[in-house]
């Protein structure tokens, strides 16, 4: 699938660095310094084509697969352009804004030892916690905005911020926030930012509302196209697996009880959290994460999953965009992804930085043709197998195990699902992974080897409480 260069941008890319070393880009010194304590020496490709032109305060335009660096890539050219500034009450100087909470964390800790060591104050403005907590930070001065677009509209309207004095904008996955519906609100903040300023657009595509805004709002950027085929990465597998519908849940929490993380996709948040509570109810340390849950619950969630803690995170596309999990070798879709760009994201959790990584998709067997259309269409050539649970094959490419069932708590062993097709469409039960009553879905008896573990979990979970 191959793209062409937005209207109004340039045809040709951008002066292309061919430094080695951040040595040899000119950052300030002590941006260097923690570079190094960071043990970070060699810059990415994306990184050494915009960094020169990010610091000569030119106008940059760049796509890449997520992964590829790219936060530091515009992030140290707007730190070192903003150094040495000093930010009035409620005027920030710099600006990023990204379509996530969960991005506009990750951005903002990303950048935060090198904005220490500049002595710049950095703010994150995000939905979901409190924005009276935000304005109050903002009064007291930052140089560095890092936010979501709602939610700095929202600080605006309530006059918590002035963008008249933010020379440096940096539009971080333009396309979904476009995807999102924010160009509205992004497209006002532009219009409030200083005319004359920097503008740095970074995007995995290029196209639709996405290339509105390059022509409205950047000045003859440099273009710089990293993976620019950003579906063909050599470093991820593609894998089919095609299920038979009764097996598909032991299938899948076979998986999830692999030795490692795996972020599983489902397509809605109920979802999610019933495969949640079943996978715990089976002896899995999952955890859900889905718009529904508040921030500091996603937060944390995160935060467990990233230190093992949590060793199955199962997500809607919220997490699909953006979130960089060190050492991720996993992917499950559980729904197909419907949308190419979504499977993009999807996958784009693995195999970053130049790591490898597998993406499964599962699939019954009536999915199979929809499924392999919407790889086709993303330029992604899957292997497909058919897949049971238990057998050497679907370990071979997962690392399925057999799970402990022992519940991790009395909640998830309440929680089992009631029926046999729950919590999935066209799922069934199998082996020792079935929901907690019978196949049938009849009651299961008050002596019945369930209802005595439930039983007993209950009152564990009452001594511990003291009642």
């Amino acid at each position: 699938m191959s793209e062409s260069a937005p209207t109004g941008a340039p045809q040709e890319p951008g002066s292309q660095s061919t430094a080695t070393s951040f040595a040899e880009l000119g950052l300030p010194a002590a941006i260097l310094r923690v570079l190094d304590e960071h043990d970070v020496t060699a810059p990415f490709p994306i990184q050494a084509a915009a960094l020169p032109n990010a610091l000569a305060g030119r106008d940059v335009l760049g796509r890449g697969r997520t992964g590829s660096g790219k936060t530091l890539a515009f992030g140290l050219g707007m730190l070192a352009r903003t150094a040495g500034r000093r930010a009035p009450s409620r005027e920030p100087l710099a600006l990023v804004l990204v379509p996530t909470r969960e991005l506009a964390q990750q951005v903002a800790e990303v950048l935060t030892p090198y904005a220490e060591a500049l002595r710049l104050r950095l703010a994150t403005v995000v939905g979901g916690v409190s924005i009276a907590r935000q304005a109050a930070e903002l009064r007291d001065g930052a140089e560095i905005v890092v936010a979501t677009p709602g939610r700095l509209h929202d600080l605006v309207e309530r006059r918590g911020c002035r963008l008249g004095r933010v020379r440096i904008v940096v539009l971080d996955e333009a396309d979904q926030m476009c995807d999102m519906g924010f160009l509205p609100q992004v497209t006002g903040i532009l219009d409030q930012v200083r005319p004359e300023g920097q503008r740095m657009l970074f995007s995995a595509t290029l196209d639709g509302d996405v290339d509105q805004l390059v022509r409205d709002h950047l000045r003859d950027p440099a273009v710089h196209s990293v993976d620019p085929s950003s579906n063909s990465v050599s470093g991820i597998e593609h894998h089919l697996l095609v299920v038979h519908g009764p097996d598909r849940y032991a299938v899948i929490t076979e998986i999830a009880a692999r030795d490692g993380r795996v972020l599983f996709f489902l397509d809605t948040k109920h979802g999610v959290d019933q495969l949640t509570r079943h996978l715990r109810a089976n002896g899995v340390p999952a955890a859900a994460l889905h718009s529904g849950k508040a921030q500091p619950q996603r937060t944390k969630t995160l935060a467990q999953f990233k230190n093992g803690q949590v060793t199955a995170l199962v997500a809607t596309n919220v997490a699909a965009r953006g979130l960089h999990i060190d050492d991720l070798d996993l992917v499950v879709n559980v729904d197909p992804a419907t949308d190419p760009k979504d499977y993009l994201h999807r996958a784009g959790r693995t195999a970053r930085a130049g790591g490898t990584g597998t993406v499964v998709t599962l699939v019954l067997s009536g999915q199979r043709r929809e499924a392999g259309q919407v790889l086709t269409d993303a330029d992604v050539t899957a292997r497909v197998t058919k897949a049971r649970s238990g057998e050497a094959e679907l370990s071979r490419i997962t690392g399925a195990r057999t799970p402990s069932g022992r519940p991790l708590d009395a909640e998830s062993a309440a929680a089992r699902p009631k029926n046999h097709n729950a919590p999935f469409r066209g799922m069934g039960t199998t082996k020792g992974t079935q929901p907690a009553q019978g196949g049938s879905g009849g009651r299961a008896s008050r002596k019945s080897s369930e209802a005595r573990k439930l039983a007993e979990a209950r009152k564990a979970a009452r001594v511990r409480r003291g009642g």
